[in-house]
């Protein structure tokens, strides 16, 4: 059985992982993140206290435990905070990636790296793997710095670039654009959402499961993971408005330039899902499909 190190597992990515791993029973898990443990203690994993920005505490739990996979999912994602925290940014996105790299050359680790659909400029998309990288924002750039950094390793990696990841954890340090606009509307405040702009958003449970298939068949390269359906991020929030049966005269639709935020995003990414479908056997929910998982997990939470 394969030993997975997870960064990052206090995350929404991160505690999916470690509940799959739980249910599945396919692989030993190695949670590690910075600061005490957010998901419920369990026989069935290790939680091991890690900051990936220290190389010798990396080197020394990557030793202790000698995985045979570490999937990355520990990063600096707010678009807006990367550009305004250059160095912090820098410092999560690329230089702890190159820590990684360098670990998982030295005990030939395969290394899962995760990314995203801001490389892209958003002029043409969907994009399939093999299209060419154009950030427009530094939060983009970051992280096509880190792929370069992954490209070049000489251990086994896959790269794995997502869209707008959604869903619900009992203890959340953020929230995301479904629980946000669902959260929103039921209190009856008015929401500005651009109207200007295409994604193909994720659910949680979809991309833990593509990282772990990639562990599971020993994939190298990159792979792109979304949802199936492509759609604007004003028909987004309409169709979560209109799934719990919110008041949709809320939703304000606004361009991109009004909201005035400090980085650019790209106007429509999307992914062609096809490389990961047929290699990986990856299955993902549909939009509404999601949102019903997301509802049945709000009222077990809620007992």
């Amino acid at each position: 059985m394969k030993t997975i190190l997870v960064t990052g597992s206090n995350g929404l990515l991160g505690q999916k992982i470690t509940e799959n791993i739980i249910s599945k029973k396919q692989f030993i898990l190695i949670a590690t993140s910075k600061g005490a443990n957010r998901f419920l203690p369990h026989p069935e994993y290790i939680y091991e206290p890690m900051d990936i920005l220290d190389p010798e505490n990396v080197k020394a739990v990557v030793e202790k435990y000698k995985p045979d996979a570490i999937i990355h999912t520990a990063a600096m994602t707010n678009v807006d905070t990367c550009e305004a925290n250059k160095e912090q940014a820098y410092a999560l996105n690329v230089t702890a990636v190159q820590t990684l790299v360098s670990v998982c050359e030295e005990w030939q680790v395969q290394l899962i790296h995760l990314s995203t659909d801001f490389v892209f400029d958003g002029a043409a998309g969907p994009y399939d793997e093999l299209a060419a990288t154009n950030p427009l924002s530094y939060y983009g750039e970051t992280k096509v710095q880190a792929e370069e950094l992954v490209k070049k390793a000489s251990c086994p990696w896959v790269i794995v670039r997502t869209i707008l990841v959604y869903g619900i954890l009992a203890d959340m340090s953020r929230s995301n654009i479904v629980l946000w606009a669902k959260g929103a509307l039921e209190k009856g405040e008015p929401i500005n959402i651009v109207n200007d702009q295409w994604r193909m958003p994720t659910l949680a449970e979809d991309l833990a499961e593509a990282c772990l298939l990639a562990v599971a068949k020993n994939a190298r390269g990159i792979y792109h993971v979304s949802g199936k359906d492509m759609m604007s991020i004003v028909e987004l929030v309409k169709r979560v408005a209109a799934y719990f049966n919110l008041d949709t005269s809320l939703i304000r639709e606004v361009s991109s330039e009004s909201l005035n935020q400090t980085a650019r995003r790209p106007k429509k990414t999307g992914f062609i899902l096809d490389k990961t479908i047929v290699d990986l056997d990856y299955q993902p929910h549909g939009f509404e499909e999601g949102i019903a998982l997301l509802e049945q997990q709000i009222a077990e939470l809620a007992k």
